[in-house]
């Protein structure tokens, strides 16, 4: 399982290289912003038509990642889907896929901006959720400690020898940790914009996503 150690208020916490991250003492395997169902909200609101996959592959990565973690407990960080219509509009299929998963585990939803959390679903819907010493939420405080959250969707560029990489990244320092989208149909918000910048410390680091996680001093400029 390829991933990147970090600690966050005496937690020793795993960020993969999927973006999902993994917390050994409880199990708990935690992604934010899935935004399932991205496509058939775009289309219904008169938007760019998008191939209708990425639900599925969305759900493929997180199957992967609950096998290879065989967590018991599940925390999807806000904005599963990109709206509430949009969960109604899940395919019986895929529900049933949802079903499998959260099957034999302890499955929570917590509230994003896009949706309250998918109330005809299985698994607890909580605003936030408290696991001392850490506090999950959709999106973060500026008094945060010990804090978990995702909602900005932050991406990290680095330069290179023949030109640039941009991966969706952790960002972390003393007191917070934010998550990558996991979805497949998200954008981010890079590291050095201004709202980022104010959130995270001088001294925060970034891990970057994919196959090889790396972690950096998070970039501002």
């Amino acid at each position: 399982m390829n991933g990147c150690d970090i600690t966050l208020h005496g937690a020793r916490l795993t960020a993969l290289g999927s973006g999902a991250l993994w917390w050994p003492a409880h199990s708990l395997l935690c992604v934010s912003d899935l935004h399932l169902c991205k496509s058939e909200r775009m289309a219904r609101r008169g938007g760019p038509g998008l191939p209708p996959y990425e639900t599925r592959d969305t759900l493929t990565r997180l199957a992967a990642d609950l096998d290879h973690t065989q967590a018991r407990t599940v925390v999807c960080l806000g904005d599963s889907f990109d709206d509430l219509q949009a969960a109604r509009s899940l395919p019986e299929e895929d529900r049933l896929w949802i079903t499998r998963l959260q099957a034999g585990r302890t499955w929570v939803w917590i509230e994003g901006n896009h949706d309250p959390g998918p109330i005809d679903l299985g698994g607890t819907h909580l605003a936030e959720l408290a696991l001392p010493p850490l506090t999950f939420r959709h999106i973060a405080t500026s008094d945060a400690s010990g804090e978990i959250s995702g909602h900005y969707h932050p991406k990290v560029t680095l330069p290179t020898r023949a030109s640039r990489i941009t991966r969706p990244a952790f960002l972390l320092d003393d007191d917070r940790l934010i998550l990558p989208a996991y979805g497949t149909y998200t954008g981010g918000l890079r590291s050095n914009d201004g709202v980022l910048a104010q959130l995270m410390q001088p001294d925060a680091k970034a891990v970057l996503t994919g196959p090889v996680p790396v972690q950096v001093p998070m970039p501002r400029l």
